[in-house]
């Protein structure tokens, strides 16, 4: 056993399938979902809701499973090695990871998938073409890159590169070997930086790929231009340096021009800035994980206006991905920077950042942000105005869902588990079943009743009625 634990997100998720049972029809389904979209991990003996299945899977019984499953794909995926993890209780479960591909993968029946949140989504014509069109294009990101070397990384970057690694990752720090810098994508087969490898560890990748660097434009007011019709803007900095040390450089920037307001709260000075910091983070860190590093001659644009500020990426939206599902979808045009950029910390959670975003700028009491799709770029737009008062406190602990729950609970004073399910179409029994759980775990909710005849009320509503 390799001593591995899962991580904290154990449940299923958009690179996390939990599989109990081994029927080979699903487990191909999940394979192909994985290899179309940014790779993931099946764990085999796992129930839905991340505890141990009652039955053990031995390994003579999962080669089988997996082999029938690979003669229902059409090509075979490429998976890794299954290794042992350690479940609570001492309990094991099988894992295999999943790489995303570069080939589009279908079932023998003809349905492509990908993966959408916890669950395997088949793809409509349309979208089969444009994930198609973008296997075509290959991955930039492992080319190698003409003039750079070995030599060229910096030794310090790639130690805290793999410190933070080993912290996400839970298990020992390795040093810093070639075939360790092959396997995170930093060099290729022959020993080269690739494109990931230079924007991660090279001091100044810019020397090789100047389209790689930022513009941060401080503008006075709403618009470009200055009353007297020359440029208004009133500060300009150029950004370069690996994609760590850019993604802080651009949030310093922002922060020291965002306007910060101080109220008195319990005899405590609070400050309010003027956009919610994860909500400017994500959108950088957003902009350098996506961007079409392939064009030249456009870097990624941070503009500050008086009353918005925009986040401009180079490079359109890739695979399947739409301006219509582009915040319940998920597919990365860069998944080994992706992959880079959450192992150094900079990304909490994969796959749930715009979800996140929307949720602290309604918290805020901003109005949600804007998302421009163009063929040749993305924005976000963030406005700074207030439209409401800031959400309650307890807001900030909850997920969309549960927020949702709330919200309800509200207005009508109780819920139940079938009126939960209707606001919030798409999404699993167990997973909202869970919700309400740990809703009631922290106190803001009570169950009442048991089975069929269970709904909760709000936990302060319950106090204040005594």
């Amino acid at each position: 056993m390799d001593g591995d634990r899962p991580p904290a997100s154990f449940g299923p998720g958009p690179r996390t399938a939990c599989i109990e049972q081994l029927t080979a029809q699903g487990i191909a389904e999940t394979l192909i979902a994985f290899a179309n979209s940014d790779g993931g991990s099946l764990l085999f003996g796992v129930r839905p809701d991340g505890e141990p299945a009652e039955t053990t899977i031995t390994r003579e019984a999962l080669d089988s499973a997996l082999g029938e499953a690979q003669g229902l794909c059409d090509p075979p995926v490429m998976t890794g090695e299954t290794a042992l993890v350690a479940l609570a209780e001492a309990r094991t479960a099988w894992r295999l990871e999943v790489p995303r591909s570069l080939d589009m993968h279908s079932l023998v029946d003809g349905r492509v998938l990908v993966r959408s949140g916890g669950c395997n989504r088949p793809l409509g014509g349309r979208e089969i073409q444009r994930l198609g069109s973008d296997r075509n294009i290959g991955d930039f990101e492992n080319e190698a890159v003409p003039g750079a070397s070995r030599s060229d990384f910096n030794e310090e970057m790639i130690a805290a590169y793999l410190e933070r690694r080993a912290l996400r990752l839970r298990q020992p720090e390795g040093e810093a070997s070639d075939s360790l810098l092959q396997e995170i994508g930093a060099l290729d087969a022959a020993g080269q930086p690739t494109v990931t490898g230079v924007l991660l560890f090279c001091e100044r990748p810019q020397r090789w790929l100047p389209q790689s660097g930022m513009v941060f434009v401080r503008f006075a007011g709403a618009t470009p231009r200055g009353e007297d019709g020359l440029a208004g803007y009133i500060r300009r900095e150029e950004l370069s340096g690996s994609l760590p040390r850019m993604v802080e450089a651009a949030w310093n920037l922002v922060w020291s021009e965002m306007a910060v307001s101080a109220v008195v709260k319990d005899l405590e000075r609070e400050e309010t800035l003027e956009y919610p910091r994860f909500a400017v983070r994500e959108a950088i860190v957003n902009a350098v994980c996506h961007r079409d590093y392939r064009m030249k001659g456009r870097r990624i644009e941070i503009r500050m206006f008086a009353d918005r500020l925009e986040v401009v990426s180079p490079g359109g939206l890739p695979g399947f991905i739409t301006i219509e599902n582009f915040v319940g979808e998920h597919f990365s045009r860069n998944p080994r920077i992706v992959s880079g950029l959450f192992q150094w910390g900079l990304i909490e959670e994969l796959g749930l950042g715009i979800d996140r975003m929307l949720e602290v700028m309604e918290q805020a009491g901003h109005e949600p942000p804007v998302f421009g799709a163009q063929p040749y770029s993305f924005s976000v737009t963030l406005r700074n105005a207030r439209q409401q008062a800031p959400a309650p406190e307890w807001v900030a602990n909850v997920n969309p869902r549960q927020q949702r729950a709330l919200q309800y609970l509200q207005r009508h004073g109780s819920i139940t588990n079938r009126e939960f399910r209707s606001c919030c179409e798409g999404v699993s029994s167990e997973t909202l079943r869970l919700d309400l759980v740990d809703l009631v775990g922290q106190g803001l909710l009570l169950k009442v009743g048991t089975k069929k005849g269970t709904y909760y009320i709000l936990k302060q509503a319950e106090a204040g009625d005594n």
